[in-house]
């Protein structure tokens, strides 16, 4: 465990299911203790299990707007973490002259399972808890609050 970053981009490939389901479990868990955003290496549409998983917790991503990596300074972060292969590429070479450190935290793609709703629902759950458990692995306790 390292200490919470001042400012943290999640990327994912679309910015539609993990990188905005990251940046809304880091900013219930750490709340503004440091600035949390999210973008994709291309633009897709929210996923509406996304927005299911984070509801059931009282995590509200209803209003999310994707964006890209090219609509973000990566300069301006301390740290990305990226969560797919695609992503991570992207984030090395946007940050080949910035002093950002860039991690590569691999998660499964949840809208590639297939399967009836329970089974696709599970899916991105288990993300969610993966996203969540990864956070405070890395970023330390969650001030009391629980995902």
């Amino acid at each position: 465990m390292r200490e919470l970053p001042s400012s943290v981009l999640f990327a994912c490939t679309m910015n539609a299911v993990r990188s905005p389901m990251a940046e809304a479990l880091a900013k219930r868990l750490y709340g503004r203790r440091a600035f949390f955003d999210s973008a994709g290496v291309r633009a897709g549409d929210l996923d509406a299990f996304a927005v299911s998983v984070l509801d059931e917790v009282g995590v509200d991503i209803h209003r999310h707007t994707v964006k890209t990596l090219d609509q973000v300074d990566p300069g301006e972060f301390e740290v990305i973490v990226t969560l797919s292969p695609e992503a991570h590429h992207a984030a090395l070479e946007l940050t080949r002259d910035t002093a950002t450190e860039v991690e590569y935290w691999p998660m499964p793609d949840p809208s590639a399972v297939e399967g009836d709703r329970t089974r696709r629902l599970e899916a991105y759950r288990e993300v969610r808890e993966l996203l969540a458990r990864r956070m405070r692995q890395r970023f330390g306790g969650s001030f009391g609050v629980d995902v």
